[in-house]
Parts: C-alpha cells; sequence; structure tokens
C-alpha cells in the first residue's frame, strides 16, 4: 500500500462528525406555546419537520396531538382525541388538560365564520397567497348582521376590539402602517391560515344556516353591537 492510498484509508476510518440533533425540548416548548410558522422561523421549522416523529410520540404522552400543515406552513399542539381503545378502559383516568379551551363571544365566532368564507373565497380566485383585509372592510362584512340604527363610532370601535382578540388568538396578524401612510389611517389584517385548521369545510357547508343564527342571535334583545 502506497502512501497515498494509507491516507485514503484513515480518512475512510474516522467517524464523520454530523451535525447536533436539535433538543426535543426547544421543540415543544414554543408547541406548547402558541403557533410555529414556517415564514416567521424557518430554522425551527425546519428541526420540527425533520423530527415531527419523535416530537409526535413525545406529546401523545401528554396527551397532545402535532398538528403540522407542510402545505400552509405551520404547526400547533391540540389535545389528542381520545382513541376508541381508551374509551372502552373504564379504568383508565381521563388527562387534564395542558391546552385550554377558550369560549368565544358571539361577535368573535361570526368575525371567524366571515374571515374563514372570505379565504376560501380568496384561494378559489388563486393569484396571490395572503389575505390582508382593512378594518373597513371587515366591519362592511359585519354590517348586514347589526341593527340599522347602530351607532357607527361605536361599531366600529368594538368591532375593533373584537380583531383585537382575534389577533391574540393567532388567527389575524395586525399589519403596520406602510411607510408615509397618514395618520389615522385605518389598521389592515393578515388572515392567517392556521384559521382554516379551525374552520373546517364540513363547518363551511353549513355557513348559511350558521350565519343566520347569528343574525337572530345578535337581533333578538340587543340595542347595538352584541359584548362578549
Amino acid at each position: 500500500m502506497d502512501e497515498d492510498e494509507d491516507e485514503d484509508v484513515k480518512a475512510k476510518s474516522v467517524p464523520t462528525a454530523s451535525a447536533p440533533e436539535p433538543d426535543l425540548s426547544a421543540l415543544v416548548v414554543p408547541l406548547l406555546k402558541g403557533v410555529i410558522y414556517r415564514e416567521a422561523a424557518a430554522n425551527l421549522w425546519s428541526a420540527l419537520y425533520g423530527l415531527q416523529f419523535r416530537v409526535r410520540d413525545y406529546v401523545a404522552v401528554l396527551g397532545l396531538e402535532l398538528v403540522l400543515d407542510e402545505a400552509e406552513g405551520y404547526a400547533f399542539l391540540r389535545s389528542r382525541t381520545p382513541l376508541a381503545d381508551d374509551a372502552d378502559d373504564a379504568s383508565a383516568a381521563p388527562l387534564p388538560r395542558l391546552i385550554t379551551r377558550r369560549p368565544l363571544g358571539l361577535m368573535v365566532s361570526l368575525l371567524l365564520a366571515l374571515l374563514r368564507k372570505k379565504l376560501a373565497e380568496f384561494d378559489a380566485g388563486g393569484g396571490e397567497t395572503r389575505l390582508i383585509l382593512s378594518r373597513d372592510q371587515i366591519v362592511e362584512m359585519t354590517r348586514v348582521f347589526l341593527p340599522d340604527n347602530s351607532n357607527e363610532s361605536r361599531v366600529v370601535d368594538q368591532i375593533e376590539t373584537h380583531l383585537g382578540k382575534i389577533v391574540d388568538l393567532g388567527f389575524l396578524r395586525k399589519l403596520k402602517p406602510a411607510a408615509g401612510a397618514p395618520s389615522g389611517q385605518a389598521p389592515s389584517f393578515e388572515v392567517r391560515r392556521i384559521l382554516k385548521a379551525f374552520v373546517d369545510a364540513q363547518w363551511l357547508s353549513e355557513f348559511d344556516a350558521k350565519l343566520e343564527s347569528y343574525r337572530v342571535q345578535l337581533h333578538v334583545g340587543i340595542d347595538g353591537v352584541a359584548d362578549d
């Protein structure tokens, strides 16, 4: 064996250093805090995508399941739906919920329904991938559900409050005003695509009936916009 061949054998016999595997807790903790978006945290998303099966096994012990939508670019945790075997096992104690359910008020529910319908129409039209709506456009969407004598400024104020709650829930993102925009300009919002995971196609198929229910509830014994 000549000198070159000897060096080649030595090189092949030395273990190649692999990139360190991301810490599992570094993926689970952000998921417990909220949604991971690919566009906002590309490195975290990439690590999660590569270790998603380990993450699924890990959170399953906690009674949670990982929802990862590769096409839309988001991931989150939700409480695991009990399996049939679990339901049959009377001795199995139910796990406490780690993900708290948040009751939604009537107007927040209505706004989410209208935004989901708008997102479906937007997707059907093709083209852009981000649905951006101004506050005034959203107010206009709700107008048919409000009493005719509603106070305009009060309506705007209250709907803006409800939009703040939806931002907190993660279904809307409030955009910064464009450079040079006049002060006092109505804010704009991006409809986050994760809304599709919570308002599914089956729900949309019952959309008209549900909107009629909202319309009746908002007009019965209510003077102005319903408070949550």
